[in-house]
C-alpha cells in the first residue's frame, strides 16, 4: 500500500494544491464582489458561470487529452486556469469577471479529470477503496486551507489573486516531473437521463437539490457573514467550519445509509439540514461562536446529500450501469449547481442575507417530502443488492472509475472437484 502512495504521490500533491487555490478563489470572489458592492445576483452568477464552464469541461476535456496526452493537456490547462485566477485582479467588472469563471471552470474539470483518471489507471481493485478515502481526505483538507488563506491578506488587494495564481502554477510541478507512467487515453462517459429516472428518482432528485441549495451556498455563504457584521477572518472561520461539519458527518451518516434504508436516512439528513437552514435564517445579532456553531451543523447534514444519493442510484443500478448512472447524477447535480447561485441571490435581493438559508431550507424540504412519497411507493433494494456508502468528491465522472462499486464482480471459484478436472485435463 505505502508503494501506491508513493507513486501517487505527485498526482495527490497537485490535486491538493488545485483544490486549495480553487476553493480560495471562489471565497475570495464573492467577498471581493460584497466589497465592491456589485449586485448580489451578479455574485451568485460567478459559481453559476464556472458550473457553466465545468459542465462544457467534463465533456471536452477527453478530446483534448486524447488529441495531445496528459502531460500536455495538464500543463494547457494549469496554465490557463492560473491566467485566469490573475486576471480578476486587472480588471474589477463583473461581466468580465463571469467570463473568467466559465474559463477557470472549463480548465479545472479538465484538470481534474486528467488526475482522477491518471490515480485510477495506477490503483489496483485491492487498493481502490483506500485510495479513494485518501483522495476524499485531501479535498475536504485541502480545500479548508483554501478557506484559511482569505484571512491572510486584503481581498482588495492584488496579493491574494496572486496567491491563487501560485498555488495554481505549483500544481503543474509535480505532474511535469512525475515519473508515472501515462494512462490510457480518457473515454468520454455517455449520459443516460431515461435510465437514471427509471432506475432511481431519489438519487436524480437528491443530486439536483444538492447542487441547487448547495452551489447557492459556496457562492454566497460568504456574502452572508459579511453582511452580518463579520471580517473576512470570521468569514473564513465561517467557511472552514461548513467543510469541518461535511467531514465529520460522512462516516456516521454513511455507516446508518448502509444498515437503514437508503431513502430515509436521505430523507432525516435533508429535513436536518432545512431545519438548521431555518435556524440560520435567525443569526442577524448573533455572536461569531453562535454563526460558527452554525456553520459545522450546516456541513453535517448538507455535504452528504450528494454521497447519499449517489450511493442509492448505485444500489438501485446494475454493476456495468455505475459509471454511467453517477456520471448523469454528476451533470445533474451541476445543472442544479448553474442555478443555484441565481436562485439564492434572487432570494437575497428580496429579502436580506438571511434569505440564503430560507432558499436552502425550501429546497431540502422539498427533497424530504419528495423521498417520503417515494419511500411509500416503492419498497428498499434487498440488503443484498445494496452497496456501501464511499464519500464521492464532486469532481468529475473520472473518480467514479476509483469507487470500488464501479469495478466489475470477481467471478466466483470454480468448486474444488471443477479445479481438480481443470488441472488434470480431459
Amino acid at each position: 500500500m505505502s508503494q501506491t502512495f508513493r507513486a501517487l504521490s505527485a498526482l495527490l500533491l497537485s490535486a491538493a494544491l488545485l483544490i486549495s487555490g480553487n476553493g480560495l478563489q471562489a471565497t475570495l470572489l464573492s467577498v471581493r464582489g460584497e466589497l465592491e458592492q456589485f449586485p448580489v445576483a451578479l455574485i451568485g452568477f460567478f459559481m453559476s458561470a464556472y458550473y457553466v464552464g465545468f459542465i462544457v469541461g467534463c465533456r471536452v476535456a477527453p478530446v483534448i487529452v486524447r488529441r495531445v496526452g496528459h502531460i500536455r493537456a495538464f500543463t494547457a490547462l494549469a496554465s490557463v486556469a492560473s491566467a485566469a485566477a490573475l486576471a480578476h485582479a486587472l480588471a474589477v467588472e463583473a461581466v468580465f469577471w463571469i467570463f473568467l469563471r466559465v474559463v477557470s471552470g472549463f480548465a479545472l474539470a479538465g484538470l481534474y479529470m486528467i488526475i482522477e483518471s491518471w490515480i485510477n489507471e495506477t490503483v489496483s481493485n485491492q487498493t481502490r477503496g483506500r485510495v479513494l478515502s485518501v483522495y476524499r481526505i485531501i479535498d475536504l483538507t485541502a480545500l479548508t486551507a483554501g478557506q484559511a488563506l482569505l484571512a491572510v491578506g486584503d481581498p482588495q488587494s492584488f496579493a491574494l489573486f496572486a496567491v491563487v495564481s501560485i498555488i495554481i502554477s505549483f500544481a503543474l510541478v509535480p505532474v511535469a516531473l512525475t515519473t508515472a507512467i501515462a494512462p490510457k487515453p480518457i473515454d468520454a462517459v455517455d449520459l443516460d437521463f431515461s435510465n437514471l429516472f427509471r432506475t432511481s428518482p431519489v438519487a436524480a432528485a437528491g443530486c439536483f437539490a444538492a447542487g441547487l441549495a448547495n452551489s447557492a451556498f459556496w457562492a454566497l455563504g460568504p456574502v452572508y457573514a459579511q453582511r452580518l457584521g463579520f471580517e473576512i477572518a470570521a468569514v473564513a472561520g465561517f467557511m472552514s467550519a461548513v467543510i469541518i461539519g461535511g467531514a465529520l458527518s460522512q462516516w456516521p451518516v454513511g455507516l446508518a445509509s448502509d444498515r437503514l434504508d437508503r431513502r430515509i436516512v436521505l430523507a432525516a439528513t435533508a429535513a436536518a439540514c432545512a431545519l438548521t437552514s431555518l435556524f440560520m435564517t435567525q443569526l442577524a445579532t448573533a455572536p461569531l461562536w453562535m454563526l460558527v456553531a452554525g456553520g459545522v451543523g450546516f456541513g453535517v447534514f448538507a455535504l452528504p446529500v450528494y454521497g447519499l444519493a449517489i450511493a442509492h442510484g448505485n444500489d438501485r443500478a446494475e454493476r456495468k450501469e455505475y459509471v454511467s448512472l453517477n456520471a448523469t447524477l454528476l451533470f445533474l447535480f451541476g445543472s442544479g449547481a448553474v442555478m443555484g447561485p441565481a436562485l439564492g441571490s434572487l432570494a437575497v435581493t428580496l429579502g436580506g442575507a438571511p434569505f440564503l438559508f430560507l432558499h436552502i431550507a425550501v429546497v431540502y424540504a422539498a427533497l424530504t417530502g419528495f423521498s417520503i412519497v417515494r419511500i411509500v411507493q416503492r419498497g428498499a433494494p434487498a440488503p443484498e443488492d445494496r452497496e456501501d456508502f464511499a464519500a464521492v468528491p464532486r469532481s468529475t465522472p473520472a473518480v467514479f472509475d476509483l469507487d470500488p462499486r464501479t469495478q466489475p464482480a470477481a467471478a466466483a471459484p470454480a468448486p474444488a472437484q471443477e479445479r481438480e478436472k481443470e488441472t488434470q485435463g480431459p
